[in-house]
């Protein structure tokens, strides 16, 4: 006959006035977190009291009850109603809901002081998300919702920013299927379809980063630090009805304007205004556009126009200036680059001297007549006006002289650079790009050498325990070196891995995909191995065959080097070229492709660390002479950003990066642009 099961009983509740409470000594808070007493006052002021205090009678010697009840759980509760007596807005006789446990119980008063806060489980974010939603709904004011729970209004905005994010992602985040920065990611746009879209394009990727969410989400949008957004000003756009997509859960720099014709409207609107102004000095015409392609005035002749003079004061300052730029890169040449706060200050000292020198000129009324002026955008947001332009119609002509009568106008024509080079060259069809830098295509730094060769390194390392087979040979070519061409130690084995570390690399490595491969490698072999040495090498013995050879491979792998390294003297410099000779045909056997592995130059790994020449060099190689002759007139930063979006899955490395059987764009990468581009129709669409 099967037994009754037995019912539980639960200690009975009861009101007991505050005076009759004391703080037990068996409670096992002893940290302060979370919200303060005072905070927790001032609740149970506004709510009164959520929840019981768990108490026991006090006892005497005799273990008679005494009247009065201690509490071991829902000390905090005691503090905070405790303070409120002291402030007299409660009474000391006041009754408090209380849950009593029974003198004697076999239960310890610790025992349930520890299962209060343990069995606590926290809130889910987006159980807070929809509470804060709901309150809002029924009146409540974010401002409202932040003082009722003690935190900034900045809280509750972000909170109730998830609003904004698809319910089907919501869904996937409450089956943990994404993470919450992930999720709060997705919250800087509100449209639903392009989030899914997003989603579905990185759940198949091993990237599933925030910042590549956000950087997906905004493509199509503009940064309001674009230079357009610092011309017109932010203000301007939002007064004239544009909207700014905002992050606030990220550093965002002002956020993303959604209206790009809106913007683009107000720039000419802004231009065309500063047209009138200087068409009002008397030119003959004035030109506007956002920007004008290289070489616009190649065919025009430019007149001079008189610098205004410097003031003493100015010029005592230009010299100050150029004297302060000398010393600090005399100081700093032979470091690889400067310190945060000493290139920030050769940059005000740039733009000093650029202002002081760049100043304005005054022309003659008679050349004014003739001659016209370019009004655009600059590079930084700020106004670029550009006088004294004559078109070839508007030349005066000349009566037929000698040349040695000549008055030099045309030679002034011809000294311009434009036309023929100025150095005589008369090359027909002749590049017109910006004079090389004076370091021009100068050897790259041994600090950008070695971040460059520790990512193949890491590239290196994946593709060689990928590769059992090419492992081994490299294996036995290294054993049988050291068997025949070098003395062996006394050890039963000298062949051993060193792993050789990677301390200098660029920011991008430890997130890349050689990385990622080789992490995951790695914790799965070493969740597989015995845990003492006999057991390690039976394991080892009972593996197959093609176990054992991956195996190998893996351990193999930490021991490849190939990075460059600054070389003293020519041994060393010796042993450097046979190792990276070595790497190479490695790489040649493994067929690396750093493209495939992830690796794409950034400002940040590459373009902002080399020479003008070395990025126009790039873009060319990538992308043709026409794409670099379009950037070659920009500044060193604004080049190396636009080079960047320019070289974004052109499939280009640096020298250092390549292998000698790759091409630099393979049909699988060509593969993989098609479906970018279809990915991008769609979300148009």
């Amino acid at each position: 006959m099967a037994s009754a099961i037995q019912k539980i009983a639960l200690n009975a509740s009861r009101d007991i006035p505050f005076n009759k409470l004391v703080l037990s000594q068996s409670n096992v808070r002893r940290v302060k977190t979370g919200l303060s007493i005072e905070e927790l006052a001032r609740d149970i002021e506004r709510r009164g009291l959520l929840q019981s205090l768990n108490v026991r009678p006090v006892l005497n010697g005799e273990g008679a009850e005494t009247g009065t009840y201690e509490v071991p759980a829902g000390g905090r509760r005691f503090r905070a109603l405790e303070l409120l007596v002291k402030q007299k807005k409660l009474a000391k006789t006041a009754p408090v809901p209380c849950v009593l446990r029974e003198a004697g119980s076999a239960i310890l008063a610790e025992d349930d002081s520890l299962a209060e806060n343990v069995q606590r489980v926290a809130l889910h974010p987006l159980d807070q998300f929809r509470a804060f939603r709901d309150m809002l709904e029924k009146g409540m004011s974010e401002e409202e919702i932040a003082a009722a729970f003690f935190v900034v209004p900045a809280v509750v905005k972000q909170r109730l920013r998830l609003m904004t994010v698809s319910d089907k992602l919501l869904d996937i985040y409450e089956q943990d299927g994404m993470k919450l920065d992930q999720l709060m990611a997705f919250s800087i746009s509100d449209d639903h379809t392009r989030q899914e879209q997003v989603w579905e394009i990185i759940a198949q990727s091993h990237n599933r980063e925030p910042y590549l969410i956000r950087r997906m989400l905004t493509e199509k949008t503009v940064r309001a630090s674009d230079r357009r957004v610092r011309f017109v000003g932010l203000n301007v756009y939002l007064v004239a009805g544009g909207a700014v997509m905002r992050d606030l859960f990220e550093a965002d720099d002002g956020g993303w304007l959604q209206d790009p014709t809106l913007l683009d409207r107000l720039v000419m609107e802004k231009l065309q205004e500063a047209a009138e102004q200087v068409r009002a000095e008397g030119w003959k015409w004035v030109e506007t556009a956002l920007s004008f392609p290289w070489g616009h005035t190649r065919h025009l002749a430019e007149i001079d126009g008189v610098p205004v003079v410097l003031s003493e004061e100015d010029a005592a300052r230009l010299i100050g200036l150029h004297s302060e730029q000398e010393a600090i890169e005399a100081e700093y040449a032979q470091a690889d680059e400067f310190p945060e706060e000493i290139d920030a200050r050769l940059g005000e000292i740039e733009q000093a001297i650029e202002a002081l020198e760049e100043r304005s000129v005054s022309f003659e009324p008679t050349d004014k007549v003739r001659a016209g002026a370019f009004v655009s955008l600059d590079t930084d947001g700020t106004l670029l006006v550009e006088r004294g332009f004559v078109r070839p119609e508007d030349m005066p002509v000349e009566p037929e002289v000698d040349h040695d009568e000549s008055d030099g106008y045309d030679e002034a024509i011809d000294h311009r650079g434009d036309g023929d080079d100025a150095e005589g060259n008369g090359r027909e069809g002749a590049p017109d790009i910006e004079p090389e830098e004076e370091d021009g295509l100068k050897p790259l730094s041994d600090r950008l050498l070695t971040e460059l060769t520790a990512w193949r390194t890491l590239a290196l390392r994946d593709a060689f325990a990928g590769n059992p087979h090419i492992a081994l040979t490299e294996f036995l070519h290294t054993l049988v070196r050291d068997i025949y061409w070098q003395v062996s130690g006394a050890d039963c084995l000298e062949a051993y891995v060193r792993e050789i570390s990677l301390p200098v690399h660029s920011p991008d490595m430890p997130g890349s995909l050689p990385a990622h491969a080789l992490r995951q490698r790695n914790e799965g072999w070493k969740h597989d191995l015995p845990e003492d040495e006999d057991a390690l090498w039976r394991w080892i013995d009972g593996l197959d065959d093609t176990s054992r050879l991956a195996l190998l491979a893996h351990c193999l792998s930490f021991g490849i080097n190939a990075l460059h390294e600054s070389s003293h003297g020519p041994s060393l410099a010796r042993s450097v070229r046979e190792r990276l000779a070595r790497a190479d045909r490695l790489a040649t056997a493994l067929t690396l492709d750093l493209v495939e592995a992830g690796w794409q130059p950034t400002v940040e790994n590459y373009l902002g660390r080399v020479t003008k020449a070395r990025i126009l060099e790039a873009v060319r190689e990538a992308r043709g002479t026409e794409a670099a002759e379009r950037i070659a007139h920009l500044k060193k930063n604004d080049m190396a950003q636009a080079a960047e979006r320019l070289l974004e899955g052109a499939g280009w490395l640096p020298e250092a990066l390549r292998t000698a059987n790759v091409p630099e764009r393979t049909e699988r990468e060509e593969g993989a642009a098609r479906m970018i581009d279809s990915h991008e129709t769609v979300a148009a669409e």
